[in-house]
């Protein structure tokens, strides 16, 4: 249960300055209370057994003062439990930093932003939590204003984000950090006015991050009551007890430095953590390449020009031309000696250990000593080059700025100690059309850190007292451990909030001909394989409702399928290609990242298409649909992995990663001899698997969701494969010696995905746990009451769900019967492949919910059928015939009919008799549907069925009746495609979307128009009670429109 929360401050003002005060009207609202490891933690609501455990496992790691590697599935309220709990322990040691209590420090002016810290020193912890963006920090604030925690706070953002100066807000980089601080300094003139408010403002406001406030709430404030943003931030990070930043604000030794808290002892949460390693790797490495190298050497020239010119106009001599054409003769010199490295195998490259940077740029005098003259230089290079209006014109950003960073990594800490994590390669690559002409080669040098480690070594440094790692897609945990150098005593892979009725998992080695999966080097451009796995998804495609995900492990072999799917096929028969889109309309995910954006907005259009049943998105592992992405309900219905994602093994950044993870492991450190080192295959197969799982982890988002994963490759059958999937998944994979075995299980699970409800998972030992008489307080009167308001409006809506199939996906499947045939045993008989069992016949299906007679022990089924079809000489079979339901508290009843006058009559129960309310809701659906039909009855008899059951509505209540009625009404008015989207609408109200205004409006247009105006007005009947008065204005805004 979610509960929408209120914003618990106001701005007020009281003359100049203007003040920020708590709202006293609002109290805090009771919440269940657990008691975790002696600490009393408030939940928002009734609290998962697993969400108890990583609380648990949260407040171990904090008293023991440790690491910790913990994985909980996305949708099992992962970033709550992670907060509440931290904060509960926080405030075990004391209360929450407030108000004045906590602003000793004065404000400082600019020199606020680097340097050490001159705010008090505080006895508690400071809790910094990071995430990789913007956008996921603002969703973990937004589940701080759920809690009932408020802690002092504060979102850090850089001055892009914050910024609210009119010219200097227009500037990036280097320039714009310069253009600030230059602002900012004590000057008479030319003086930020934004930050000449800030010490009033703080003053004034003392309470400020009392409650949760986002990067657009302090820029919202600083434009209406005229602070500067930024400079808030920085001076509210002083005295908060927790921190949001992003992860580059921890990573970067820049940033780093700038953070003005006591390091020892505090607590590092890295949220989203499966891309930590890559990430800390990365931002510790460079590539310069030849284009960028002459870009450089271009803007250093055009400094000089720049310099003189300014000298010789107004005297300005603020940048020496001088300076500038050292910088220049230098660069041409390192362009020079890059080319001299010898290359002798295009493939291999160059490669030298990591000191070797040191002599390469030692031939050009570069020293440390000099790196920082150099620095600077280029600095002052920066800033000229953004004043500049011309070259602010191009919209070019300044290149000479990646140099100087270039400069500052290698020389960091007197260049001791971290280069030998590092190898220095070169390497030629394809030369654009200008370095041909010239005759030049086009090269890339390259400084690769194969160490992540070395930033979290130096939080181990300062004192640190925990650092968290977490995310829902963190497995295999081991590589982190090893990787990081760190040892991680507590670590934690949490099951889902899911019950196993909701995950479909299986292995599929075969195809449907019989053929194997495996997407390695050595069987994936067989045009064999190709076509056995293009047949395979045209049969997924064809079972799977709504959205579809195809992962395959590289853009070559997506673009190699797809291409060959459009080809392959007889003269006389559709192509693979043709018959998948039969299905789903296709989406390709593009290279480019400028068109990623279109390219899911095509696939959300698509998936609301009701000329097919869906959508399928083919993606890559590793790229952008894999990362970050939420396909929850039907936009992501099923998930199909096509093959292992391994990296290219000559890729040289590959390579030489593994060679370097096995030199480490031969002769480990003094440091490292405790912690089992990573060898470069066991890392190598890791990567592929993380890679796998972040694909898997975009199905099944949250407690209500359910979906298909789906494993095309028979390496994935193998145990030492399945063990380093995600723990929540590997007790639902199941192996399938045949295709068709894998299709009969998917179709019947997607059968009956409508009735799912999710269910608590048990967990086998809690001994940690103390739930004792503080979980099991009262419900809150207010939440009683917003339980009591759900459930009116669940039975309003009942007398319309009652009466109208309410499908769990708006799309249709394919062969869904629960039909159980006399001759027909449990095991699936040979299902034809894709290429023969492309057909579309033509019926309507009518579902009857289940009877609500407990009495009824034996019912009649009557299903239209075509008897046996024939398609290329193959005999279609039922496919699903004696499917088992998976809870037997009643029968199901199914009621078809065929636009042929011709119906088939099975024997399913004895009884006849059906409700009435269930013919009346039928609706219709255009399903495939085959049987083995053996009784033929007239149409009549299926009129005559259906007078019987209206006749018996005199026994239903009178409110079901007209609700069966208004249904009536509604199909009459509406078109297919307009019904279709009303039963939508009404499934969004049913499930309690939170917001209930945008079908309600959707319902409202599409009763517009004075023929239907009497709809609009009957349709009050059944909005719920709060929800009415907002109904209400607009059914007066349409009739004023009618």
């Amino acid at each position: 249960m979610f509960y929408k929360t209120t914003t618990q401050f106001k701005l007020v003002k009281k003359g100049k300055p203007y003040h920020f005060s708590r709202n006293p009207n609002i109290k805090k609202r009771k919440m269940p209370t657990y008691k975790l490891r002696g600490i009393d933690v408030d939940f928002p609501f009734e609290a998962y057994d697993c969400q108890l455990v990583y609380m648990e496992k949260v407040i171990d790691a904090l008293q023991k003062r440790c690491n910790a590697l913990l994985e909980s599935p996305t949708g099992t309220g992962k970033t709550l439990c992670l907060l509440c709990a931290t904060l509960a322990w926080r405030k075990s040691l004391g209360g929450f930093s407030t108000g004045s209590s906590q602003r000793k420090s004065e404000f400082h002016g600019s020199q606020s932003d680097v340097g050490p810290s001159e705010s008090q020193s505080s006895n508690h912890p400071t809790i910094v939590y990071t995430s990789r963006t913007h956008s996921q920090l603002r969703q973990v604030v937004q589940e701080l204003r759920r809690s009932n925690y408020r802690p002092k706070m504060v979102v850090l953002g850089s001055r892009e984000q914050l910024c609210i100066h009119e010219d200097v807000s227009l500037l990036r980089g280097k320039a714009q950090t310069n253009a600030c601080r230059f602002l900012c300094r004590k000057r008479q003139k030319r003086s930020c006015t934004h930050f000449s408010r800030v010490a009033d403002y703080m003053k004034s406001n003392p309470h400020i991050g009392d409650e949760p406030v986002d990067i657009e709430d302090l820029v919202n404030i600083g434009r209406k009551y005229g602070p500067c943003p930024y400079y808030v931030a920085r001076e509210l990070h002083k005295t908060v007890d927790i921190l949001f930043a992003p992860y580059n604000y921890l990573i970067d030794r820049e940033y780093r430095g700038s953070l003005n808290f006591e390091w020892h002892n505090s607590i590092l949460i890295f949220d989203e953590a499966h891309n930590l390693e890559s990430i800390c790797a990365d931002a510790a490495s460079f590539d310069l390449s030849s284009g960028l190298l002459t870009a450089c050497i271009s803007e250093a020239k055009h400094c000089v020009d720049l310099a003189v010119g300014r000298r010789e106009e107004s005297n300005d001599k603020s940048g020496n031309p001088d300076n500038f054409a050292i910088l220049r003769a230098l660069l041409l010199k390192l362009q020079k000696r890059i080319d001299e490295v010898p290359i002798e195998s295009k493939e291999l490259g160059f490669t030298k250990p990591g000191p070797y940077i040191y002599e390469l740029l030692a031939d050009l005098n570069i020293t440390h000593e000099t790196a920082s003259k150099l620095i600077e230089i280029i600095e002052d290079a920066t800033v000229l080059l953004e004043e500049d209006k011309k070259h602010d014109a191009k919209g070019n950003g300044c290149r000479l700025e990646i140099i100087g960073n270039i400069l500052k990594s290698i020389y960091r800490d007197k260049g001791n100690g971290h280069a030998d994590s590092y190898r220095v390669h070169v390497q030629e690559t394809e030369a654009n059309a200008t370095e041909v002409f010239k005759g030049k080669s086009s090269r890339i040098l390259s400084w690769w850190c194969f160490n992540p480690g070395i930033a979290m070594q130096e939080f181990s440094e300062r004192g640190v007292g925990s650092i968290i790692l977490t995310s829902g897609t963190l497995s295999p945990l081991d590589s982190f451990a090893q990787e990081f150098k760190l040892d991680f005593p507590i670590q934690l892979e949490n099951p889902h909030v899911i019950s196993s009725n909701q995950i479909w998992a299986g292995v599929v080695p075969l195809g449907p001909s019989g053929r194997p999966f495996n997407s390695s080097f050595r069987f994936r451009d067989s045009p064999e394989y190709k076509q056995e796995l293009g047949n395979a998804i045209v049969n997924f495609a064809r079972i799977v409702p709504d959205g579809l995900l195809v992962f395959f492990p590289s853009y070559y072999l997506l673009d190699q399928c797809i291409s060959c799917w459009k080809n392959m096929g007889n003269t006389n028969s559709s192509t693979i290609w043709e018959r998948i889109c039969k299905f789903k309309k296709p989406v390709i995910e593009p290279r480019q990242s400028s068109l990623f954006p279109m390219a899911i907005e095509d696939y959300m259009t698509k998936l609301k298409d009701t000329s097919t049943s869906g959508a399928v998105f083919f993606a890559v592992c590793r790229g952008k649909v894999s990362e970050g992405l939420d396909f929850a309900d039907h936009a992501g219905r099923a998930v199909v992995i096509t093959g292992m994602p391994f990296a290219t093994r000559t890729d040289p950044k590959v390579r030489l990663k593994r060679e370097y993870l096995d030199l480490q492991a031969q002769s480990p450190r003094e440091g490292c001899k405790m912690i089992k080192l990573l060898s470069g295959e066991e890392w190598y197969n890791q990567q592929a698997s993380r890679a796998v799982n972040q694909s898997v982890g975009r199905v099944i988002r949250h407690r209500h969701d359910y979906g298909a994963i789906i494993f095309c490759d028979e390496r994935f059958a193998q145990s030492s494969r399945q063990s380093q999937i995600s723990v929540w998944i590997q007790p639902h994979i199941k192996c399938y010696s045949k295709f068709g075995d894998a299709v009969f299980t998917l179709t019947r699970f997607f059968r009956d995905g409508g009735s799912r409800t999710p269910a608590k998972p048990e967990l086998a030992d809690q001994k940690t746990l103390d739930l004792s008489p503080s979980s099991t307080k009262p419900v809150p009167d207010e939440i009683k009451t917003a339980q009591a308001l759900d459930e009116s409006y669940t039975e309003k809506l009942s007398v319309l769900s009652t009466s109208m199939d309410l499908p769990h996906s708006k799309h249709k499947l394919s062969s869904l019967l629960d039909v159980k045939s006399s001759n027909n045993s449990s095991h699936l008989r040979d299902i034809p492949p894709a290429n023969l069992s492309c057909f579309t016949p033509c019926m309507d299906l009518k579902k009857l919910k289940r009877s609500s007679d407990p009495m009824s022990k034996e019912k009649k089924l009557l299903i239209t059928g075509r008897g046996k079809m024939q398609y290329q000489n193959h005999d279609v079979i039922g496919l699903t015939g004696h499917l088992p339901s998976d809870k037997q508290q009643s029968k199901e009843q199914q009621l078809c009919s065929m636009k042929k006058h011709k119906a088939l009559l099975i024997e399913h129960d004895k009884s006849s008799n059906v409700n009435a309310s269930d013919a009346q809701r039928s609706v219709p659906r255009d399903l495939p549907f085959t049987d083995d039909g053996d009784a033929e009855v007239d149409a009549k008899f299926l009129n005559h069925k259906k007078n019987d059951v209206r006749g018996s509505a005199e026994q239903l209540g009178a409110e079901e009746t007209r609700g069966s009625a208004f249904l009536i009404q509604v199909k009459e008015k509406l078109s297919p495609a307009e019904y279709k989207d009303f039963v939508g609408y009404m499934k969004e109200i049913k499930s309690k979307v939170i917001n209930i205004g945008n079908p309600l409006q959707c319902i409202v247009e599409l009763f517009s128009g004075s023929e239907r105006l009497h709809l609009l007005e009957r349709f009050k009947d059944y909005v719920p009670a709060r929800y009415r008065s907002l109904y209400e204005q607009y059914l007066e805004t349409s009739k004023r429109n009618a």
